[in-house]
């Protein structure tokens, strides 16, 4: 088991999870100054936890089906 994933693995960030990304989660946090955009991966069984804790403490979020990463030419 790894203990983190890369985006281009395409697997769920739930932590000890191995299946395989349906979703992606992007979401930031309202009172960081940088505006940054963060996404997790999320698989089916986890999706409703990763929401849940966002929703939660107020994080805005959208969600969007995981597509695999395209090769660079």
């Amino acid at each position: 088991m790894s203990l983190a994933h890369g985006p281009d693995e395409g697997v769920c960030a739930s932590r000890g999870c191995e299946n395989p990304a349906t979703i992606v989660i992007a979401w930031h946090n309202p009172a960081n100054p940088r505006k940054r955009t963060k996404e997790w991966f999320s698989c089916d069984d986890h999706e409703e936890s990763f929401m849940n804790y966002l929703t939660y403490r107020a994080f805005p979020y959208e969600i969007r089906p995981y597509t695999t990463p395209k090769p660079l030419s």
